[in-house]
């Protein structure tokens, strides 16, 4: 069982006891990190103020390492597959880019994919010829597996699955999703951003080729933080769209060699402290027991739900079969943004998520915007009561 009190006092950003200080719902945005990220991040940049970044980096080159093993343990996946990065974004971008497609092929996104996936597939498809495509949403909102079945042929070459949107409370299949893509010979990259650090993510399980994720959310890592990972054999094969001397070596006037592992999907130049911070996250999470900190969110989110749904003009927005962390709402009558800045003055933090970040799925359901409520493991029950208090009072 999570120890609640370790956990508050391990969170500065929240009060000294429940029901006390910031409420903070905004964990599917940028979560409060614990102490301890906080103190590896500050104190190794005080470390390059004394000796300069090369020699306070060469320093903690066995640390910088343990962050890919730390990695590596939450997701059941080797060291070598997992590639550094300063974003889910980017991991995302730096995979699908370097997917071969050519005139005819096919990219399929999910109905609630993100804004970034889905420009970044178009961009695609107009330069190299290529189309996308939307997989349908079936009845409960998740991904349609009978529908994508039915769109699956030789000419797939990416399925693009997002695991949990963004603007709400739905868990897609993705294990099923991927066995669909696979029958084919498709590529399939799952965005992770909005699950790793509340949901189990086991990479042999789901049997992905790639998996996306960002430090700063339900990790509670620093901003500027994430990683990619690929299946083994795509690690040592496939072939980034940019190179360094990192992610290659220059071994004579006209040849270079990639690197080994998923390394080549790295630049040399990054922020150290930074990701040094994102292994303290992971390890913090892993030595609080994954499982118990899974099973409180879960179970925060699930009473925040049950509660807003008794307030009169209030409408929860969540979709699908299995729910995650985030608790989407709309209050009649009241704005999205309007909610966010009431609750901001009462010291409760909540986020929206507007209809450009999730396109195709916002105006399917005719929504300009939700409130997205996403609350951690630090946040305690009483706090929950504060929040609904105060959306009820609106």
């Amino acid at each position: 069982m999570l120890d609640d009190k370790r956990v508050r006092a391990d969170t500065p950003g929240i009060g000294p006891g429940p029901g006390t200080g910031l409420v903070f719902l905004d964990s599917a945005g940028s979560s409060l990190s614990p102490r301890i990220v906080t103190d590896t991040v500050v104190d190794h940049l005080r470390r390059e103020a004394e000796v300069g970044g090369y020699r306070a980096a060469n320093e903690r080159l066995d640390d910088l390492a343990a962050v890919k093993t730390a990695i590596g343990t939450l997701i059941n996946a080797a060291p070598a597959s997992i590639a550094l990065s300063d974003s889910a974004t980017r991991s995302w971008a730096d995979f699908f880019y370097s997917v071969p497609l050519s005139p005819g092929d096919r990219v399929l996104i999910s109905g609630a994919d993100y804004a970034s996936n889905a420009i970044a597939a178009l961009q695609r498809a107009e330069a190299t010829g290529a189309t996308v495509q939307q997989i349908p949403s079936d009845g409960t909102g998740q991904i349609d597996l009978e529908a994508l079945a039915a769109m699956m042929d030789e000419r797939v070459k990416l399925v693009s699955v997002l695991h949990v949107p963004t603007n709400g409370g739905l868990v897609n299949p993705a294990a099923e999703a991927t066995r669909i893509a696979h029958s084919v010979g498709a590529l399939v990259l799952l965005d992770a951003c909005q699950s790793a650090g509340q949901l189990p993510i086991d990479v042999v399980e789901l049997d992905v080729d790639a998996l996306s994720v960002t430090g700063r959310k339900w990790l509670r890592g620093p901003r500027g933080t994430g990683f990619l990972y690929l299946r083994p054999e795509l690690a040592a094969s496939m072939v980034p769209e940019r190179l360094d001397l990192h992610s290659a070596q220059w071994v004579a006037p006209d040849k270079y060699t990639l690197a080994a592992d998923a390394s080549r999907f790295e630049f040399w130049e990054c922020d150290v402290a930074a990701r040094l911070g994102l292994g303290a996250a992971v390890r913090y999470l892993l030595d609080l027991g994954p499982d118990d900190v899974y099973t409180a969110i879960a179970a925060r989110a699930e009473y925040l739900r049950k509660s807003l749904q008794r307030i009169a003009r209030v409408t929860v927005r969540d979709l699908g079969i299995q729910h995650n962390g985030i608790v989407s709402f709309t209050v009649d009558g009241v704005e999205s943004i309007d909610i966010r800045d009431r609750l901001a003055a009462q010291d409760i933090t909540v986020s929206v998520s507007h209809a450009s970040s999730t396109l195709l799925d916002m105006t399917a359901r005719g929504l300009a915007s939700v409130v997205r409520a996403s609350p951690h493991c630090f946040v305690g029950f009483e706090e929950l009561d504060r929040f609904v208090a105060a959306v009820a009072a609106l």
